[in-house]
């Protein structure tokens, strides 16, 4: 007989809470207090945590959407960006207080994590009462980054590999008056920069990237120590420093700099970098040289995720741990070796962007497996393979120990494989053979089902074939290649969750995939609370409601990494602000569009003109052979023209009236 999907869901329990989801998509872990989910059963963001104004996700797509306003669509809470940035600077304010530190703290935002202009723009405002400064590491960054220090104390360091041409351009801006501190990261560009700058009109000022012995951990862990890819060795120090001597001029070196990674994972290891660097620091005092600053560098760490792996270990600290960590480091050693404390410098870029935004992303479909319908039934008639699979389901459906649960299941598998077999052969017709690939779908929806309630505990290892052959491959509108680069790339964890229906729990194991032609183009691994992180728990797709996912944490990095796979590009962007007085709680500041096929083609030396034209000749020639008459010829060439000016994502307002009766 047939076993009913209702039948399937009834033997587990159903009972499911926000509370449930909240925990289901490890919410906890990552939000750090930004995100939530309501009573509604939809995902909230509140971007100032201190207040009360909360923002209904749900609620904002659907009135993107009237705005019409193209999904995938990144959003931008500007006022998450400030709340980094006050949260960062009141933690070394308040560890600075109770050590009892003699100097101060400034953050400074390397803009390589996201360069984008309104993102820049915002974290100077924000830290503008600090004295934030800015981080460049390339020619272009420089450029960009000059023009904002307008104030004449706000400091820029320059990291990254730099040319004669970068260090001229560092120059005439420490000759304006401001503070353009150029790092050095290989001996000969401080060789460079010393003899550029040795008839100044004003005094120079530099610092220096320390190679340490110490080494961070996890996936970063060449961005430091002997194998590091930057850094001034201790030989190399110390002929700076003989030469600076020589020639009198040891005031010019201001800063020194060190990096762990850009996440770093160990704070045991962030204090023996610390104490490394400030005992170098302290020598050089004791020596005469006027060092002001000691820049930490970045890897404040971002809690993506609480599983720890070798290559991936979670971050295990706070950020007051954090900012403790470093300034009791400095000042311990400072005191014992009796030398003033310097201005602490970071560059915690992650922590400062990391939260802000959010990718939306619409599920067009769902190759979930096809079960046997309700009313089916099995009669005298039927295949007998398909008869046994009915009576093995009938014996799933009563209480039976996980030795049967799993010699069901292998039983199932061999009849399956025999029923392949047969139709290899030419002695199973395609109908006999697709009810029983339905049944076998659905006696594996028991299977799982009974090993659910039952837990056994130790898990046989077929509870992972099981979970893995049940899982849906969900197909969003986006581009893994493009908005989250670093989960292809380095295996980077990035929370998923609904947008909706949080409230109801979800039934469905799936992997979401991309609209790229490429089998890498999926998330491959989840945050979840499940312990194979292979799948996500999503709802069962409604024919009548559309279905979001928010892909969280895409703040750093991603906007700018994109690669243009498919040449799918750029998404749309919306830059909000909270505002309790406005309706929804929120106001939206700008609108980016998603970048169009035009533009796209641009990238790639395709020209509009060109590809016209040529269409246009293609099209005269079918015209002139009789093969299809010119005002049809005419439509095709319009209907070609036209999607220069569409967007590269698929248009989900286009939807098939047959399968999406109720546009929600």
């Amino acid at each position: 007989m047939a076993v009913p999907d209702d039948k399937i869901a009834s033997l587990a329990d159903q009972g499911w809470s926000v509370e449930d989801a909240m925990e289901q998509y490890r919410v906890e872990v990552w939000s750090d207090g930004f995100f939530a989910v309501n009573a509604d059963g939809n995902a909230v963001v509140q971007p100032k945590p201190d207040e009360a104004t909360c923002i209904d996700l749900r609620l904002l797509v659907d009135d993107l959407r009237k705005r019409d306003i193209a999904l995938p669509v990144l959003l931008r809470f500007q006022d998450v960006l400030s709340s980094r940035v006050k949260r960062i600077h009141g933690a070394f304010r308040d560890a600075i207080k109770n050590r009892g530190y003699g100097n101060r703290y400034q953050g400074l935002y390397p803009i390589k994590v996201n360069q984008l202009h309104e993102v820049v723009e915002e974290v100077l405002e924000s830290g503008k009462e600090f004295g934030m400064g800015l981080e460049c590491g390339s020619k272009a960054e420089l450029v960009a980054t000059l023009p904002h220090l307008v104030d004449d104390e706000m400091l820029l360091v320059c990291n990254g590999v730099k040319d004669t041409a970068m260090l001229e351009l560092i120059h005439m801006g420490q000759n304006l008056g401001k503070q353009v501190m150029p790092v050095m990261e290989k001996f000969n560009e401080f060789e460079q920069w010393f003899v550029l700058t040795a008839d100044s009109p004003t005094q120079p000022q530099f610092g220096a990237r320390i190679k340490l012995t110490v080494s961070g951990s996890g996936r970063w862990r060449a961005s430091s120590g002997d194998q590091s890819k930057f850094g001034i060795s201790i030989p190399e120090l110390v002929e700076i420093l003989e030469m600076l001597d020589a020639a009198g001029r040891r005031e010019e070196f201001a800063l020194l700099h060190f990096h762990l990674g850009s996440q770093v994972t160990d704070v045991d290891m962030l204090r023996l970098a610390v104490k490394e660097i400030s005992q170098i620091y302290a020598q050089l005092i004791q020596r005469g040289f006027e060092i002001r600053y000691l820049d930490v560098g970045g890897g404040l760490g971002v809690r993506y995720d609480a599983r720890s792996t070798d290559e991936d270990p979670a971050i295990q600290y706070g950020l007051r741990e954090y900012a403790n960590t470093v300034v009791t480091t400095v000042a311990d050693v400072c005191d014992n070796q009796n030398v003033p404390h310097p201005i602490l410098l970071s560059e915690s870029g992650r922590g400062i962007t990391a939260h802000h935004s959010l990718l939306v992303v619409e599920v067009l479909g769902s190759d979930t497996k096809r079960r046997l319908p309700a009313d089916a039934t099995i009669s005298t008639d039927s295949h007998a393979l398909l008869k046994q699979l009915a009576a093995i389901g009938d014996e799933l459906r009563g209480k039976q120990s996980i030795e049967r649960v799993i010699e069901a299941f292998h039983q199932a598998r061999a009849i399956r494989g025999e029923a392949a077999q047969l139709l290899q052969m030419g002695y199973l017709q395609l109908e006999d053979q697709a009810l029983i690939e339905q049944m076998f779908w659905s006696v594996l929806d028991l299977v799982a089902a009974r090993t659910d309630i039952i837990g056994p505990d130790p898990r046989p290892e077929e509870c992972d074939e099981i979970e893995q052959l049940l899982v849906d491959n969900n197909l969003g509108n986006f581009s893994v290649f493009q908005s989250m680069l670093d989960h292809w790339a380095i295996g980077q964890s990035f929370p998923i969750m609904p947008l909706q229906r949080l409230n109801e729990k979800p039934t469905r194991r799936a992997r979401l995939v991309d609209l790229t032609c490429d089998s890498d183009g999926k998330v491959s691994h989840y945050v979840t609370a499940d312990a194979d992180d292979r799948y996500i728990r999503l709802h069962e797709l409604r024919q009548n409601e559309r279905y979001y996912l928010g892909l969280f944490l895409m703040g750093a990095y991603q906007d700018i990494m994109g690669d243009t796979h498919n040449l799918f590009g750029r998404v749309s962007e919306v830059h909000l602000y909270a505002n309790a007085e406005e309706p929804g709680g929120y106001w939206v500041e700008k609108v980016i569009p998603g970048i169009e096929v035009r533009s796209m083609l641009e990238q790639v030396q395709y020209f509009a003109s060109d590809l016209q034209r040529r269409m246009n000749t293609i099209i005269r020639a079918k015209i002139n052979e009789g093969v299809i008459r010119p005002s049809m010829a005419m439509q095709i060439l319009d209907q070609y023209n036209r999607f220069f000016s569409r967007g590269t994502y698929c248009d989900t307002s286009r939807r098939n009236p047959a399968t999406d009766a109720t546009d929600k």
